[in-house]
């Protein structure tokens, strides 16, 4: 089957059922995208489908509706998205290991809400989890991300 990933048109042998996750991970060698749960009860292996957050653990392959993108598609050119230099800035990771999944959440948010309040930045974020609690910190790299995005114009 044909996917669009990452602005990549990528054919993939693979099984219609295999999760989207492992054809991320396991065949495309994107490894980016974490296995947390496998239940999209933890958000670590949080993609974009169309600019839709999804848990890439739950979505069949064969049932992939659009393009996808995952962390490693976020920047340009091999350079860091405003988003991921927030993250950065602010020291939002600790272990690191939930990081690229709640970027991508962050990324979401920030596509439809430019100007996010604290609710807002909750309400998004509730489904990631992260068990070095840098919550603040994300909340802080949302923030800032957007003042930058705005700033960019």
């Amino acid at each position: 089957m044909r996917l669009t990933v990452n602005g990549l048109a990528r054919d993939i042998d693979a099984d219609p059922e295999m999760p989207l996750l492992w054809a991320l991970r396991d065949v495309l060698g994107l490894t980016g995208t974490k296995f947390g749960c496998g239940v999209a009860a933890c958000g670590a292996c949080t993609v974009h489908i169309d600019g839709e957050a999804v848990r890439a653990c739950q979505v069949p392959l064969g049932e992939v509706w659009g393009e996808v993108t995952t962390i490693e598609g976020l920047g340009t050119d091999g350079s860091l998205s405003i988003l991921q230099a927030a993250w950065v800035a602010q020291q939002a990771a600790q272990c690191g290991y939930c990081q690229p999944g709640q970027i991508m959440q962050a990324a979401a948010l920030l596509a439809v809400v430019p100007d996010p309040t604290d609710d807002d930045i909750d309400a998004a974020m509730a489904g990631n989890l992260c068990r070095c609690g840098t919550y603040p910190r994300i909340r802080a790299a949302i923030r800032q991300a957007a003042a930058d995005l705005r700033e960019a114009g």
